[in-house]
């Protein structure tokens, strides 16, 4: 279901979407870097990523709170990876190849990056 004509959804996408850099000179993306990866060069220019992407490898932390949280590494198709925190399914029940958003409503001027699953999952009481 595509809500490609709605001004609304677009301007929610643009609220959501993530922001990384692409070297000027290697075409190299990363995220939150100021020097290219690859060539190390300090030209790089600022484009905007719609946020969906593949969970690579998650891992369960449960230090400095109280509840257990996942991190996970997450490939989006632009081509950089990042480590960012899923939220809205049980820490240990998300997997690696499951497709992730940006969550909606998180705070991004905390810096972190907040995702939820595309897929619903259902909670195995017994796992």
């Amino acid at each position: 279901m595509s809500q490609s004509g709605s001004g609304t959804a677009t301007a929610a996408r643009e609220a959501t979407g993530l922001t990384y850099q692409r070297c000027r000179w290697c075409g190299t993306a990363s995220f939150r870097r100021l020097l290219c990866p690859v060539c190390q060069s300090s030209d790089m220019r600022t484009e905007s990523s719609e946020g969906h992407g593949v969970v690579v490898r998650t891992t369960v932390v449960h230090r400095y709170t109280e509840y257990a949280r996942n991190e996970s590494l997450v490939r989006f198709p632009e081509g950089f990876m990042f480590r960012c925190r899923i939220i809205g399914t049980p820490p240990q029940l998300v997997w690696p190849g499951a497709r992730v958003r940006p969550a909606s409503g998180a705070d991004l001027s905390t810096g972190e990056v907040v995702l939820e699953t595309v897929d619903k999952v259902e909670h195995d009481p017994w796992r």
